[in-house]
């Protein structure tokens, strides 16, 4: 295969992941929007918003551990793609037909064990089709067309919202993009069922030795630390009428357009410049929780557009410089070790952050805000 052929084949398989991204992140993110103000509705606390978005979180990761390892000693690749998507995409709907907190939440960390199962295989196809067209631009791409569907689907449920037809119908809405998601997995297996063959290129991985990929881990754990996640800070915002129950959904809708936005330009740049573009977002990024828990209506937008932005440094960046750390035939176990430990970190912080605005928001936002910069060294130290 010809350098031109083999990058218009990478292109195409990225394309196809990323619209399978689109639709899937149009579920799971569309329902994300909206499982803080829900569980509120059934009687949760702050606590139990904070505690159950971190345990989600720490099964979705926990379970790389596993998942990676075994699609690298398996090489059964697509087949443990298609059955995470399957569970991740048809839980959503199912909260439709939950009537207390509990149930909902048993059915949000199924769902994001489901996105456990599938994501370091996932990953590690994508990375071949990066190996030819660039890591930083493979993944920003699909990250863009993935939070152009967590754009879509927060909007979705608003109109739904909006139109005063509840949480129930809004959650059941949200079975058609599930739907459409797992058609075009189909068809990319079919039209690519070894990925592996995209990698006509030998990339050189950036360091050999394993603590560096330790160091870089430490880093993304921090990372992950400091993060708040959506639902608590939706919880905020409808509790406390910073917006209006129906714009919590929009502001997770800009939230994702500037994932959108931002993906495919800083993969860019990462291919070019490398660690420092990495390392310049996440000291932007840390400005989110400040902006969106101790400001009005309009620094809660900008919170969510750097709240956004992190999350692209987290999905696209620091996983395409991953791929230049570790070699192909290991890419699914690091990207589950590395995703796992993030994971671990995730729920540590989403349960810290519940328990700290319960005693006062401005002690969430600066342990945010120290947890997050902190990781600047790591990751320099990562790339000496």
């Amino acid at each position: 295969m010809n350098g031109a052929l083999a990058a218009r084949s990478a292109l195409r398989f990225v394309l196809l992941l990323g619209i399978v991204s689109l639709f899937g992140d149009m579920t799971y993110e569309g329902a994300r929007s909206i499982t803080g103000p829900w569980l509120a509705t059934l009687s949760a606390s702050a606590i139990t918003v904070g505690v159950v978005a971190g345990a989600g979180e720490l099964v979705g990761y926990a379970l790389r551990f596993i998942s990676g390892p075994f699609a690298d000693r398996t090489h059964r690749y697509w087949a443990t793609t298609m059955v995470g998507y399957a569970i991740n995409l048809f839980s959503v709907p199912l909260l439709a037909l939950t009537g207390s907190w509990p149930a909902a939440a048993v059915l949000i960390i199924i769902e994001r064990a489901g996105r456990a199962i599938r994501k370091p295989a996932g990953d590690a196809m994508l990375s071949h089709a990066g190996a030819v067209i660039g890591h930083g631009w493979a993944f920003g791409l699909r990250e863009a067309l993935d939070q152009t569907g967590a754009v879509l689907g927060p909007l979705t449920v608003a109109f739904v919202l909006a139109r005063r037809l509840g949480y129930r119908t809004a959650f059941a809405s949200l079975a058609v993009p599930a739907a459409l998601a797992f058609v075009f997995l189909l068809i990319a297996w079919r039209q690519f069922p070894r990925p592996r063959e995209l990698d006509v290129k030998k990339v050189p991985t950036l360091v050999a030795e394993s603590g560096r990929f330790w160091i870089y881990t430490i880093a993304g754990a921090l990372v992950a630390a400091g993060t708040v996640d959506f639902p608590l800070v939706a919880y905020h915002l409808a509790k406390h009428s910073v917006v209006t129950i129906a714009s919590v959904p929009l502001l997770y809708a800009l939230a994702m357009g500037a994932a959108a936005l931002s993906a495919p330009l800083t993969g860019r740049l990462m291919d070019r410049l490398g660690m420092p573009v990495l390392v310049s977002g996440v000291v932007v990024t840390a400005i989110a929780a400040p902006l969106l828990f101790l400001g009005d209506a309009r620094w809660a937008i900008a919170g969510a557009a750097a709240w956004g932005l992190s999350a692209s440094l987290q999905d696209a960046t620091m996983r395409a410089m991953l791929a230049r750390l570790v070699p192909p035939d290991r890419r699914a176990s690091a990207y589950g070790i590395f995703d796992g430990i993030f994971g671990v970190a995730w729920f540590a912080g989403s349960a810290a952050m519940g328990g700290l605005y319960s005693l006062a928001p401005v002690d969430l936002v600066i342990c945010s805000v120290v947890l997050q910069l902190a990781s600047v060294p790591f990751f320099l130290l990562s790339q000496r």
